[in-house]
């Protein structure tokens, strides 16, 4: 390990030690840098220029995304196709037919319009918030700040003091509302009836909402979730990306979803774990502003929760007959839950998904976890966010059913005794949306979000992992992955690795070469070059250490604080300098 002399940048002589191969970026930089084995295990050492590897990750990293194609795959596919082209036919028929609410009452194009927009913009949506929570891993964006400049832009606006979590609330909303209008333009009107079919298929189909589920989950939400498990950063470099992060921070700023904040603070307070923010204090104003949108949105969430109990209650609600009112009752907080653990779920795994194995699970079941999602070379993990999507949405169906209010206006029934105006209102469901929001999605998210290793490391969640992947393995849905890879070819999408490198492996800008150098050599960590020639004994910022010693240190940087750490331990216990 320690010995030799080689050669450095900047024509100096520097002790030689065993370096690791680190693939180039696309542009990769001609420098030279050798650290300590010890200090690799972060961070690897680029290799002397007769080693350095022109090839990117392109070629391995489609080898180790792609999957076998077998005869069952095909057959799932298949159905799963027909199925969604069904789907799609009858959803188009019913427009034409003006069956759907918004064709009856406007025109059938405006609604084919309207419904072909909400479908690429709840696309862009999905894919997006896997792409931005992704790539808070271990990521040296200035990497591809040139080739993939509106991704920075993207990246740079969202990690920019709390916005990530401000995205997260407000989008969360955005797609509620988002698929409000997809059902407005697609969801048949009671009593229209399709091509003569048997009431029982007319009654699975239409009725249930099966084929409004199918349409918008495989094609507007499941292809953009599996691509940007794997190609975030090349996801996000479009216009249409940047104007949807913008929009879901205009929206958290209006404040009717910041009882999720209150929700994140309470679990900060009960777990002891203080919730991580980027930002300075918030000043008298600020926490004025802040929490009298609290207060209100908490106000709004406490009306629409009242208005749903006492409808559960009274059974005034569109729940299957026969269902005894206290199952309802029991049977919505339960499905809140599973659901809500759902959607933290989805965040935690993109969270880490750039970490290190040994990071990303520290309990029994999340390491089981981390083994499970990590199989058939990262296929699990898109597996999983198919699976996972089609409980979500069954599952909101399932609770759409026990929350939305049946109350014929005009016959004294109205809940509370509102006026009619408010009860045709309530009828709508809005209130019941935005419940489901803040108590079943954001809240949970911003929990997940602050703390993803933890719902890691949750027992529920490896049931929850396996329940998702056998879903997926049943193949309803399959037909999305033939989507997934339709539209990866025309948005012309790339892997992760092609660009940063993995997680055990990153490639680093010049910019973090520059900065490791620095802070390796000359600010303290390594405080004498003469020090390393030496084949036994290195200098690391106070009493000389053997070899072996270094094997014990471990460096850690902050890219985008320009900060390291040091971490060494021994047999008699560690010390760690900043």
């Amino acid at each position: 390990m320690c010995g030799s002399k080689t050669q450095a940048r900047a024509g100096k002589q520097r002790p030689s030690t065993k370096t690791e191969r680190i693939e180039a970026a696309p542009k990769p930089q001609s420098v030279t840098t050798v650290i300590p084995q010890s200090v690799t295990t972060v961070i690897p050492a680029l290799p002397e220029e007769a080693e350095f590897d022109l090839k990117t990750h392109d070629d391995d990293a489609s080898r180790d995304h792609n999957e076998r194609l077998t005869p069952l795959a095909v057959i799932k596919y298949t159905l799963s196709l027909a199925l969604l082209l069904f789907s799609v036919v009858v959803t188009v028929y019913l427009i034409f037919k003006k069956g759907t609410k918004l064709s009856s009452d406007a025109s059938p194009w405006l609604a084919i319009c309207i419904l072909f927009l909400a479908i690429i913009w709840l696309g862009m949506m999905e894919g997006q918030q896997s792409s931005l929570v992704g790539l808070t891993g271990v990521v040296d964006h200035l990497v591809y700040r040139d080739t993939h400049p509106i991704a920075y832009k993207n990246i740079t606006l969202a990690y920019r003091g709390n916005n990530l979590d401000r995205y997260v609330n407000g989008r969360q909303f955005m797609v509620v509302i988002c698929v409000f209008v997809i059902n407005l333009c697609g969801a048949p009107l009671p009593g229209v009836g399709i091509f003569g079919l048997p009431d029982a298929v007319e009654e699975i189909f239409l009725s249930s909402g099966l084929a409004m589920i199918l349409m918008t989950a495989m094609i507007s939400q499941l292809p953009p979730q599996v691509n940007a498990s794997h190609c975030m950063i090349d996801f996000i470099n479009n216009y249409l990306a940047l104007f949807t992060l913008y929009a879901a921070l205009v929206i958290e700023f209006l404040g009717f979803c910041h009882a999720c904040y209150l929700v994140q603070n309470l679990i900060s307070l009960a777990s002891g774990k203080p919730v991580k923010t980027n930002e300075e204090p918030r000043t008298w104003p600020q926490s004025i502003f802040f929490w009298l949108r609290v207060l209100m949105s908490l106000l709004i969430l406490g009306s629409s929760f009242a208005v749903t109990i006492v409808a559960l209650f009274q059974g005034k609600t569109t729940m299957w007959e026969g269902t005894p009112d206290v199952v309802s009752l029991i049977l919505f907080f339960v499905l809140l839950a599973i659901v809500g653990m759902l959607e933290a779920m989805q965040i935690a795994f993109l969270a880490t998904s750039k970490m290190r194995k040994e990071h990303r699970g520290t309990s029994f079941f999340g390491k089981k976890t981390v083994e499970v999602i990590s199989a058939r070379n990262g296929q699990n993990l898109p597996a999983f966010m198919i699976g996972r999507q089609l409980m979500v949405v069954s599952l909101f169906f399932i609770l759409a059913r026990v929350t939305t209010i049946d109350v014929t206006v005009g016959e004294g029934e109205n809940i509370f005794g509102v006026s009619d105006g408010v009860q045709q209102f309530l009828n709508t469901g809005l209130h019941a949306a935005l419940l489901m929001t803040i108590l079943g999605s954001s809240s949970w998210k911003l929990a997940a979000s602050a703390f993803p290793v933890a719902f890691v490391n949750i027992p529920f969640t490896y049931i929850l992992l396996y329940m998702g992947l056998f879903l997926d393995w049943i193949g309803i849905c399959s037909g999305a992955w033939i989507l997934a890879k339709i539209e990866k070819r025309m948005m012309n999408l790339q892997f992760d690795e092609t660009y940063v490198g993995t997680p055990e492996n990153p490639v680093l800008s010049k910019d973090a070469l520059d900065a490791m150098s620095r802070d390796v050599f000359d600010e303290g960590i390594i405080k004498s070059r003469d020090d390393l020639d030496g084949p036994t004994q290195y200098n690391l910022g106070g009493p000389t250490r053997s070899c072996d010693a270094l094997d014990d240190v471990e460096v850690s940087f902050d890219l985008e604080k320009g900060t390291s750490s040091i971490n060494i331990s021994s047999g008699n216990g560690s010390e760690k300098e900043q």
